[in-house]
C-alpha cells in the first residue's frame, strides 16, 4: 500500500490542476503527474480521440481503471476534471493522497475555457451540454471528494499554488 504522500489535485477544466500542480510540485519538491497524460499514453490516442471513440461514458470507464490502479509515491497528481465521475478512482486517490479542490467561480470558469472542444472534455450530457450544466453538474461532486477545498478565482498560477502549499501545509501535509 503507497503512502499517503500525494496530493492529487481536482476540479473543473480551466481551474489550473495541470499548470499549477508543477509549480506545486516545485515549491513542495514533489514529483509531477498528469492523469490525463497517464490515460493519453496507456491508450496510445488522445483524450478528445478516446471520448470519440469511446462515448462520454466509455471514457470515464477507461479513466476510472487507469486512475483506480495509479501507485504514484511523494507526488503532485493532476487529475481530469472528469475524475470525480468515476468513485472507484477518487476512493483510491483519497487513499494515496490528499484530494485538493482546486475551486473557481462561474465566471471564472468562462473566462478561461474557450475551447471545450479541443481539450477534451467529458460532456455526460452530451456535445449540446452547456458550460453552465457543466459546472452545476460537477460541482457537488468537487465538494464531495475535497479533503480540501482552495479558492483560486483571480490568483496567478504561483499565487494560486502558494495558496495551496500554505493550505496543505496549515492542514499538516508535507
Amino acid at each position: 500500500m503507497a503512502e499517503k504522500n500525494n496530493v492529487v489535485l481536482i476540479g473543473m477544466p480551466g481551474s489550473g490542476k495541470s499548470t499549477l500542480g508543477i509549480v506545486l510540485a516545485k515549491i513542495m519538491t514533489k514529483d509531477f503527474i498528469d492523469a490525463d497524460i497517464v490515460i493519453q499514453n496507456q491508450c496510445d490516442k488522445t483524450l478528445q480521440k478516446i471520448i470519440d471513440a469511446c462515448g462520454p461514458e466509455g471514457f470515464i470507464e477507461v479513466e476510472n481503471q487507469i486512475l483506480s490502479k495509479l501507485e504514484a509515491d511523494n507526488s503532485i497528481i493532476a487529475t481530469g476534471g472528469s475524475a470525480v465521475y468515476s468513485d472507484e478512482a477518487m476512493k483510491h486517490l483519497a487513499e494515496i493522497g490528499t484530494v485538493v479542490y482546486l475551486k473557481i467561480s462561474y465566471d471564472q470558469l468562462v473566462h478561461r475555457l474557450s475551447d471545450l472542444q479541443e481539450r477534451g472534455v467529458v460532456l455526460k450530457g452530451g456535445i449540446g451540454m452547456s458550460l453552465r450544466e457543466l459546472y452545476d453538474e460537477r460541482l457537488p461532486l468537487y465538494e464531495q471528494y475535497a479533503g480540501i477545498t482552495v479558492d483560486v478565482n483571480d490568483l496567478s498560477i504561483t499565487a494560486a499554488a502558494r495558496k495551496v502549499a500554505d493550505a496543505l501545509a496549515h492542514a499538516g501535509v508535507e
